[in-house]
Protein backbone atom coordinates (compact mmCIF):
# COMPACT_ATOMS: atom_id res chain seq x y z
CA UNK A 1 0.00 0.00 0.00
CA UNK A 2 2.65 2.54 1.04
CA UNK A 3 4.71 1.77 -2.11
CA UNK A 4 1.74 2.68 -4.34
CA UNK A 5 1.11 5.88 -2.36
CA UNK A 6 4.81 6.77 -2.62
CA UNK A 7 4.73 6.34 -6.42
CA UNK A 8 1.61 8.54 -6.69
CA UNK A 9 3.17 11.23 -4.49
CA UNK A 10 6.34 11.27 -6.60
CA UNK A 11 4.20 11.65 -9.72
CA UNK A 12 2.15 14.41 -8.03
CA UNK A 13 5.31 16.38 -7.21
CA UNK A 14 6.57 16.07 -10.79
CA UNK A 15 3.31 16.93 -12.59
CA UNK A 16 1.15 19.02 -10.24
CA UNK A 17 3.69 21.26 -8.48
CA UNK A 18 6.68 23.44 -9.39
CA UNK A 19 8.94 21.23 -7.23
CA UNK A 20 11.46 20.58 -10.02
CA UNK A 21 11.79 24.31 -10.71
CA UNK A 22 12.16 25.52 -7.12
CA UNK A 23 14.04 22.69 -5.41
CA UNK A 24 17.47 24.11 -6.25
CA UNK A 25 16.54 27.55 -4.87
CA UNK A 26 15.28 26.43 -1.46
CA UNK A 27 17.25 25.74 1.70
CA UNK A 28 16.89 22.36 3.37
CA UNK A 29 14.38 23.74 5.91
CA UNK A 30 12.35 25.50 3.20
CA UNK A 31 12.39 22.34 1.13
CA UNK A 32 11.10 20.33 4.07
CA UNK A 33 8.21 22.78 4.58
CA UNK A 34 7.37 22.71 0.86
CA UNK A 35 7.35 18.90 0.77
CA UNK A 36 5.27 18.62 3.94
CA UNK A 37 2.66 21.08 2.64
CA UNK A 38 2.43 19.33 -0.73
CA UNK A 39 1.99 15.88 0.87
CA UNK A 40 -0.87 17.32 2.96
CA UNK A 41 -2.49 18.70 -0.22
CA UNK A 42 -2.11 15.34 -1.96
CA UNK A 43 -3.63 13.40 0.95
CA UNK A 44 -6.60 15.80 1.11
CA UNK A 45 -7.29 15.62 -2.63
CA UNK A 46 -6.83 11.84 -2.93
CA UNK A 47 -8.40 11.08 0.46
CA UNK A 48 -5.31 9.13 1.54
CA UNK A 49 -4.63 8.53 5.24
CA UNK A 50 -0.98 8.34 6.30
CA UNK A 51 0.36 7.59 9.75
CA UNK A 52 2.78 10.10 11.26
CA UNK A 53 5.63 7.61 10.73
CA UNK A 54 4.78 7.14 7.03
CA UNK A 55 4.43 10.89 6.52
CA UNK A 56 7.79 11.58 8.20
CA UNK A 57 9.49 8.87 6.14
CA UNK A 58 8.13 10.28 2.86
CA UNK A 59 9.25 13.82 3.74
CA UNK A 60 12.72 12.56 4.67
CA UNK A 61 12.95 10.50 1.46
CA UNK A 62 11.96 13.37 -0.85
CA UNK A 63 14.16 15.97 0.87
CA UNK A 64 17.14 13.62 1.14
CA UNK A 65 16.91 12.76 -2.55
CA UNK A 66 17.55 16.43 -3.32
CA UNK A 67 20.00 17.57 -0.64
CA UNK A 68 22.08 14.46 0.06
CA UNK A 69 24.06 14.38 -3.20
CA UNK A 70 25.57 17.86 -2.89
CA UNK A 71 27.72 18.61 -5.99
CA UNK A 72 26.70 15.24 -7.48
CA UNK A 73 23.06 16.24 -7.86
CA UNK A 74 23.28 17.39 -11.54
CA UNK A 75 25.01 14.12 -12.45
CA UNK A 76 22.38 12.04 -10.64
CA UNK A 77 19.58 13.94 -12.38
CA UNK A 78 21.19 13.66 -15.84
CA UNK A 79 19.40 10.74 -17.54
CA UNK A 80 22.24 10.29 -20.06
CA UNK A 81 24.66 9.42 -17.22
CA UNK A 82 24.58 5.74 -16.28
CA UNK A 83 27.49 5.62 -13.81
CA UNK A 84 29.25 8.13 -11.55
CA UNK A 85 32.81 7.39 -10.38
CA UNK A 86 34.42 9.61 -7.70
CA UNK A 87 38.18 9.19 -7.30
CA UNK A 88 38.83 11.50 -4.36
CA UNK A 89 37.43 15.04 -4.06
CA UNK A 90 38.90 16.50 -7.26
CA UNK A 91 38.40 13.81 -9.89
CA UNK A 92 34.90 12.68 -10.89
CA UNK A 93 34.19 10.60 -13.99
CA UNK A 94 30.87 9.62 -15.53
CA UNK A 95 29.83 6.99 -18.03
CA UNK A 96 27.57 8.52 -20.67
CA UNK A 97 26.19 6.37 -23.52
CA UNK A 98 28.82 3.74 -22.80
CA UNK A 99 31.81 6.12 -22.83
CA UNK A 100 33.89 7.45 -19.93
CA UNK A 101 34.42 11.20 -19.50
CA UNK A 102 35.67 13.61 -16.84
CA UNK A 103 32.83 15.59 -15.24
CA UNK A 104 33.10 19.35 -14.51
CA UNK A 105 32.25 18.75 -10.85
CA UNK A 106 34.50 18.78 -7.76
CA UNK A 107 34.27 18.67 -3.98
CA UNK A 108 35.96 21.31 -1.81
CA UNK A 109 38.13 18.76 -0.02
CA UNK A 110 38.07 15.25 1.47
CA UNK A 111 35.99 16.44 4.44
CA UNK A 112 33.30 17.78 2.06
CA UNK A 113 33.27 14.47 0.16
CA UNK A 114 33.12 12.41 3.36
CA UNK A 115 30.24 14.52 4.67
CA UNK A 116 28.34 13.93 1.40
CA UNK A 117 29.03 10.20 1.68
CA UNK A 118 27.47 10.09 5.13
CA UNK A 119 24.40 12.00 3.88
CA UNK A 120 23.98 9.56 0.96
CA UNK A 121 24.15 6.57 3.32
CA UNK A 122 21.67 8.15 5.74
CA UNK A 123 19.24 9.01 2.92
CA UNK A 124 19.36 5.45 1.56
CA UNK A 125 17.80 4.02 4.73
CA UNK A 126 20.01 0.95 4.28
CA UNK A 127 21.32 0.97 7.84
CA UNK A 128 24.85 0.48 6.50
CA UNK A 129 27.91 2.36 7.78
CA UNK A 130 31.40 3.15 6.56
CA UNK A 131 34.38 4.46 8.56
CA UNK A 132 38.05 3.66 9.19
CA UNK A 133 37.22 0.47 11.07
CA UNK A 134 34.91 -0.72 8.26
CA UNK A 135 36.27 1.14 5.22
CA UNK A 136 34.10 -0.23 2.40
CA UNK A 137 30.39 -0.78 1.89
CA UNK A 138 27.78 -1.69 -0.75
CA UNK A 139 24.19 -0.46 -0.58
CA UNK A 140 21.27 0.65 -2.76
CA UNK A 141 19.52 4.00 -2.99
CA UNK A 142 15.75 4.36 -2.85
CA UNK A 143 15.54 4.54 -6.65
CA UNK A 144 17.44 1.25 -7.06
CA UNK A 145 20.85 2.75 -7.91
CA UNK A 146 23.78 0.81 -6.48
CA UNK A 147 26.56 2.50 -4.47
CA UNK A 148 30.01 1.24 -3.51
CA UNK A 149 32.21 3.26 -1.16
CA UNK A 150 35.79 2.61 -0.10
CA UNK A 151 37.76 4.88 2.25
CA UNK A 152 41.37 5.40 3.36
CA UNK A 153 43.51 3.68 4.53
CA UNK A 154 42.35 1.04 2.04
CA UNK A 155 42.09 3.68 -0.70
CA UNK A 156 45.28 5.64 -1.28
CA UNK A 157 43.64 8.51 -3.19
CA UNK A 158 40.98 9.50 -0.68
CA UNK A 159 37.33 8.37 -0.55
CA UNK A 160 36.25 6.51 -3.71
CA UNK A 161 32.56 6.27 -4.59
CA UNK A 162 31.02 4.36 -7.49
CA UNK A 163 27.32 4.86 -8.24
CA UNK A 164 25.63 2.68 -10.85
CA UNK A 165 22.39 4.44 -11.64
CA UNK A 166 19.15 2.51 -11.94
CA UNK A 167 17.43 2.74 -15.35
CA UNK A 168 13.71 3.17 -14.59
CA UNK A 169 12.79 3.20 -18.29
CA UNK A 170 13.81 -0.43 -18.94
CA UNK A 171 11.08 -2.60 -17.44
CA UNK A 172 9.51 -4.61 -20.29
CA UNK A 173 10.77 -6.83 -23.08
CA UNK A 174 9.72 -4.12 -25.55
CA UNK A 175 12.28 -1.82 -23.90
CA UNK A 176 15.09 -4.30 -24.58
CA UNK A 177 13.88 -4.76 -28.16
CA UNK A 178 13.74 -0.99 -28.63
CA UNK A 179 17.40 -0.74 -27.61
CA UNK A 180 18.35 -3.52 -30.04
CA UNK A 181 19.60 -5.67 -27.18
CA UNK A 182 18.08 -8.77 -28.80
CA UNK A 183 15.74 -9.70 -31.65
CA UNK A 184 12.10 -10.77 -31.58
CA UNK A 185 12.79 -14.52 -31.88
CA UNK A 186 15.19 -14.36 -28.92
CA UNK A 187 12.66 -12.37 -26.89
CA UNK A 188 9.89 -14.91 -27.54
CA UNK A 189 12.21 -17.79 -26.71
CA UNK A 190 13.38 -16.23 -23.41
CA UNK A 191 9.80 -15.45 -22.34
CA UNK A 192 8.81 -19.03 -23.11
CA UNK A 193 11.84 -20.21 -21.10
CA UNK A 194 10.63 -18.25 -18.05
CA UNK A 195 7.13 -19.74 -18.36
CA UNK A 196 8.57 -23.27 -18.77
CA UNK A 197 10.59 -22.76 -15.54
CA UNK A 198 14.01 -23.24 -17.08
CA UNK A 199 17.03 -22.67 -14.84
CA UNK A 200 18.87 -19.68 -16.31
CA UNK A 201 22.24 -18.15 -15.44
CA UNK A 202 22.93 -14.61 -16.69
CA UNK A 203 26.58 -13.72 -17.21
CA UNK A 204 28.75 -10.91 -18.53
CA UNK A 205 31.27 -8.33 -17.38
CA UNK A 206 30.49 -5.37 -15.10
CA UNK A 207 27.96 -2.92 -16.56
CA UNK A 208 26.87 -5.08 -19.50
CA UNK A 209 23.21 -5.34 -18.50
CA UNK A 210 23.02 -8.70 -16.71
CA UNK A 211 20.85 -7.48 -13.85
CA UNK A 212 18.69 -5.35 -16.17
CA UNK A 213 17.98 -8.38 -18.36
CA UNK A 214 17.15 -10.55 -15.34
CA UNK A 215 14.87 -7.82 -13.96
CA UNK A 216 12.97 -7.56 -17.24
CA UNK A 217 12.52 -11.34 -17.60
CA UNK A 218 11.48 -11.76 -13.96
CA UNK A 219 8.53 -9.49 -14.72
CA UNK A 220 7.00 -12.38 -16.68
CA UNK A 221 7.05 -14.90 -13.83
CA UNK A 222 3.39 -15.80 -13.14
CA UNK A 223 1.90 -13.71 -10.32
CA UNK A 224 0.63 -16.77 -8.44
CA UNK A 225 4.19 -18.01 -7.79
CA UNK A 226 6.10 -17.34 -4.56
CA UNK A 227 9.48 -15.75 -5.35
CA UNK A 228 12.45 -15.55 -2.97
CA UNK A 229 15.28 -13.18 -3.92
CA UNK A 230 18.73 -13.35 -2.32
CA UNK A 231 21.24 -10.51 -2.74
CA UNK A 232 24.29 -8.84 -1.27
CA UNK A 233 22.98 -5.43 -2.32
CA UNK A 234 19.34 -4.90 -3.28
CA UNK A 235 19.31 -4.44 -7.06
CA UNK A 236 16.49 -6.69 -8.20
CA UNK A 237 13.22 -4.91 -8.97
CA UNK A 238 10.40 -7.43 -9.23
CA UNK A 239 6.88 -6.30 -10.10
CA UNK A 240 4.99 -9.19 -8.49
CA UNK A 241 3.32 -8.85 -5.09
CA UNK A 242 4.38 -12.22 -3.63
CA UNK A 243 8.12 -11.59 -3.35
CA UNK A 244 10.25 -12.41 -0.28
CA UNK A 245 13.46 -10.36 -0.38
CA UNK A 246 16.51 -11.51 1.57
CA UNK A 247 19.81 -9.64 1.89
CA UNK A 248 23.12 -10.79 3.30
CA UNK A 249 24.52 -9.07 6.38
CA UNK A 250 28.07 -7.95 7.04
CA UNK A 251 29.77 -8.28 10.42
CA UNK A 252 29.00 -5.77 13.13
CA UNK A 253 31.61 -3.54 14.78
CA UNK A 254 32.69 -6.52 16.91
CA UNK A 255 33.26 -8.66 13.82
CA UNK A 256 30.23 -10.86 14.51
CA UNK A 257 26.83 -11.45 12.97
CA UNK A 258 27.82 -12.17 9.36
CA UNK A 259 25.06 -13.80 7.31
CA UNK A 260 26.26 -14.95 3.90
CA UNK A 261 24.46 -15.56 0.61
CA UNK A 262 24.98 -19.27 1.24
CA UNK A 263 23.29 -19.05 4.67
CA UNK A 264 20.31 -17.29 3.12
CA UNK A 265 20.08 -19.74 0.24
CA UNK A 266 20.01 -22.76 2.56
CA UNK A 267 17.29 -21.08 4.62
CA UNK A 268 15.28 -20.11 1.52
CA UNK A 269 14.78 -23.79 0.66
CA UNK A 270 12.62 -24.06 3.81
CA UNK A 271 10.45 -21.11 2.76
CA UNK A 272 8.38 -22.97 0.16
CA UNK A 273 9.71 -21.02 -2.87
CA UNK A 274 8.37 -21.50 -6.40
CA UNK A 275 11.34 -19.53 -7.71
CA UNK A 276 14.68 -18.58 -6.19
CA UNK A 277 16.54 -15.64 -7.71
CA UNK A 278 20.14 -14.96 -6.64
CA UNK A 279 21.49 -11.49 -7.34
CA UNK A 280 25.03 -12.78 -7.82
CA UNK A 281 26.68 -16.16 -7.30
CA UNK A 282 30.29 -15.67 -6.30
CA UNK A 283 31.23 -18.43 -3.85
CA UNK A 284 30.34 -21.74 -2.28
CA UNK A 285 26.59 -21.01 -2.54
CA UNK A 286 26.97 -22.27 -6.13
CA UNK A 287 27.00 -25.82 -4.73
CA UNK A 288 23.75 -25.32 -2.80
CA UNK A 289 22.12 -23.72 -5.83
CA UNK A 290 23.02 -26.61 -8.15
CA UNK A 291 21.89 -29.21 -5.60
CA UNK A 292 18.62 -27.35 -4.96
CA UNK A 293 17.84 -27.13 -8.68
CA UNK A 294 18.64 -30.81 -9.10
CA UNK A 295 16.28 -31.69 -6.25
CA UNK A 296 13.27 -29.98 -7.78
CA UNK A 297 13.55 -26.19 -7.27
CA UNK A 298 13.22 -25.38 -10.97
CA UNK A 299 12.83 -21.95 -12.53
CA UNK A 300 15.81 -20.52 -10.65
CA UNK A 301 17.60 -17.43 -11.97
CA UNK A 302 21.11 -16.30 -11.04
CA UNK A 303 23.90 -13.94 -12.09
CA UNK A 304 27.58 -14.84 -12.51
CA UNK A 305 30.40 -12.49 -13.54
CA UNK A 306 32.01 -14.14 -16.57
CA UNK A 307 33.30 -13.16 -20.01
CA UNK A 308 31.55 -15.90 -22.00
CA UNK A 309 29.17 -18.85 -21.47
CA UNK A 310 32.14 -21.20 -21.26
CA UNK A 311 33.86 -19.00 -18.66
CA UNK A 312 30.57 -18.91 -16.73
CA UNK A 313 30.37 -22.71 -16.71
CA UNK A 314 34.00 -23.00 -15.61
CA UNK A 315 33.50 -20.41 -12.84
CA UNK A 316 30.60 -22.45 -11.46
CA UNK A 317 32.87 -25.50 -11.42
CA UNK A 318 35.58 -23.53 -9.56
CA UNK A 319 33.11 -22.10 -7.03
CA UNK A 320 31.80 -25.58 -6.24
CA UNK A 321 35.35 -26.92 -5.89
CA UNK A 322 36.26 -24.26 -3.31
CA UNK A 323 33.27 -25.34 -1.19
CA UNK A 324 35.35 -28.41 -0.30
CA UNK A 325 32.93 -31.04 -1.60
CA UNK A 326 34.52 -34.41 -2.26
CA UNK A 327 33.60 -34.79 -5.93
CA UNK A 328 35.72 -35.03 -9.05
CA UNK A 329 35.71 -32.19 -11.59
CA UNK A 330 33.88 -34.42 -14.08
CA UNK A 331 31.13 -35.19 -11.56
CA UNK A 332 30.74 -31.47 -10.76
CA UNK A 333 30.55 -30.62 -14.47
CA UNK A 334 27.82 -33.22 -14.97
CA UNK A 335 25.83 -31.91 -12.00
CA UNK A 336 25.97 -28.36 -13.35
CA UNK A 337 24.94 -29.51 -16.82
CA UNK A 338 22.00 -31.44 -15.36
CA UNK A 339 20.86 -28.43 -13.32
CA UNK A 340 21.46 -25.39 -15.57
CA UNK A 341 19.42 -25.20 -18.77
CA UNK A 342 20.48 -21.87 -20.26
CA UNK A 343 23.35 -19.41 -20.03
CA UNK A 344 22.50 -15.89 -21.25
CA UNK A 345 25.54 -13.70 -21.94
CA UNK A 346 25.43 -9.90 -22.30
CA UNK A 347 28.14 -7.60 -23.62
CA UNK A 348 28.91 -3.87 -23.81
CA UNK A 349 30.14 -2.88 -27.30
CA UNK A 350 32.49 -0.09 -28.42
CA UNK A 351 29.61 2.17 -29.47
CA UNK A 352 28.07 1.99 -25.99
CA UNK A 353 25.28 -0.43 -26.93
CA UNK A 354 24.53 -3.52 -24.85
CA UNK A 355 23.45 -6.76 -26.45
CA UNK A 356 22.65 -10.33 -25.53
CA UNK A 357 25.46 -12.02 -27.45
CA UNK A 358 24.81 -15.67 -26.52
CA UNK A 359 21.88 -17.79 -25.45
CA UNK A 360 23.56 -21.13 -24.80
CA UNK A 361 22.17 -24.60 -24.16
CA UNK A 362 24.11 -26.55 -21.51
CA UNK A 363 23.93 -30.15 -22.74
CA UNK A 364 24.78 -33.36 -20.95
CA UNK A 365 25.30 -35.92 -23.72
CA UNK A 366 24.22 -39.18 -22.10
CA UNK A 367 25.61 -41.50 -24.77
CA UNK A 368 29.17 -40.14 -24.41
CA UNK A 369 28.78 -38.68 -20.88
CA UNK A 370 30.29 -35.44 -22.20
CA UNK A 371 29.29 -31.83 -21.55
CA UNK A 372 28.58 -29.61 -24.53
CA UNK A 373 27.75 -25.88 -24.68
CA UNK A 374 25.77 -25.19 -27.85
CA UNK A 375 24.57 -21.75 -28.89
CA UNK A 376 20.87 -21.41 -29.63
CA UNK A 377 21.44 -17.76 -30.62
CA UNK A 378 24.67 -15.79 -30.93
CA UNK A 379 25.59 -12.31 -32.12
CA UNK A 380 28.05 -12.02 -35.00
CA UNK A 381 29.77 -8.66 -35.33
CA UNK A 382 30.41 -7.83 -38.99
CA UNK A 383 32.15 -4.45 -38.87
CA UNK A 384 32.60 -1.16 -37.05
CA UNK A 385 31.62 1.89 -39.10
CA UNK A 386 33.62 5.13 -39.25
CA UNK A 387 31.34 6.75 -36.66
CA UNK A 388 32.05 3.88 -34.26
CA UNK A 389 28.69 2.13 -34.69
CA UNK A 390 28.92 -1.66 -34.41
CA UNK A 391 27.14 -3.54 -37.21
CA UNK A 392 26.15 -7.19 -36.89
CA UNK A 393 23.25 -9.58 -36.49
CA UNK A 394 22.08 -12.56 -34.49
CA UNK A 395 22.36 -16.06 -35.88
CA UNK A 396 19.97 -18.77 -34.73
CA UNK A 397 20.52 -22.51 -34.57
CA UNK A 398 17.57 -24.65 -35.64
CA UNK A 399 18.76 -27.54 -33.48
CA UNK A 400 16.24 -28.58 -30.84
CA UNK A 401 17.65 -27.81 -27.35
CA UNK A 402 18.26 -30.47 -24.72
CA UNK A 403 15.48 -29.09 -22.51
CA UNK A 404 12.83 -29.02 -25.25
CA UNK A 405 10.64 -31.50 -23.36
CA UNK A 406 10.18 -28.95 -20.56
CA UNK A 407 8.23 -26.73 -22.97
CA UNK A 408 6.07 -29.70 -23.94
CA UNK A 409 5.54 -30.83 -20.34
CA UNK A 410 4.39 -27.36 -19.21
CA UNK A 411 2.38 -26.74 -22.38
CA UNK A 412 4.39 -23.64 -23.29
CA UNK A 413 4.17 -22.86 -27.04
CA UNK A 414 7.26 -21.79 -28.97
CA UNK A 415 7.33 -19.57 -32.09
CA UNK A 416 6.60 -21.55 -35.23
CA UNK A 417 9.73 -22.61 -37.09
CA UNK A 418 12.11 -21.79 -34.23
CA UNK A 419 13.46 -25.35 -34.03
CA UNK A 420 13.46 -28.28 -36.41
Amino acid sequence: MIDKVRAKIHQYFATKTDFLAVKDKLSEDQLRVFVSKTISEFCAKEEVALTEEERTALIRELVSAVVSFGPLRPLMEDTSVTEVMINGPRQIYVQRRGHMELAPVKFDDEHHLFHTIQKIIAASGSGRRVDESSPYVDFSLNDGSRVNIILPPVSLIGPVVTIRKFAPDIVKMEDLLGRDMLNKAMAEFLLASIKAKLNIVFCGATGTGKTTTLNVLSRYIPVEERIVTIEDTAELRLMQDHVVRLQSKTANIEGKGTISIRDLFVNSLRMRPDRIIIGEVRGSEALDMIQAISSGHTGSLAIVHADSPRDCFNRLVTMILISGIQLSVDEIRRQIASAVDLIVHTELFLDGTRKITYITDVRHLLDSNEISLENIFYYKQERVEANGKVIGDWIASKKRPSFYEKFVKRNVPLPAGLFE
